[in-house]
């Protein structure tokens, strides 16, 4: 999938909005204002079940990462996250 078209299903996705479970979070983790680094992806099942976490490093700015990014597609889909949200 190309890097165009993963964001293009991930901004979607979130754009949705609440929908309830199962939910997906994803972050995108950087130190003082330098690309993105690394991915955190949290899914949680059920109100109050414990969340699982993935975490996908990247050398570069990881939301120009094609290959993260189709990976975050393809969790979304994997999981039937009904929620995916954002954290800033």
């Amino acid at each position: 999938m190309n890097l165009a078209k993963a964001k293009k299903r991930i901004a979607k996705k979130i754009k949705m909005g609440n929908h309830g479970f199962p939910e997906l979070s994803i972050e995108y983790l950087s130190v003082d204002g330098e690309p993105a680094r690394e991915v955190v992806l949290c899914f949680v099942v059920e109100e109050g079940a414990e969340s699982m976490q993935e975490r996908l490093p990247s050398k570069n700015d990881a939301r120009e990462n094609e290959v993260i990014q189709s990976a975050i597609v393809k969790m979304i889909e994997r999981t039937g996250a009904n929620t995916v949200t954002l954290l800033q």
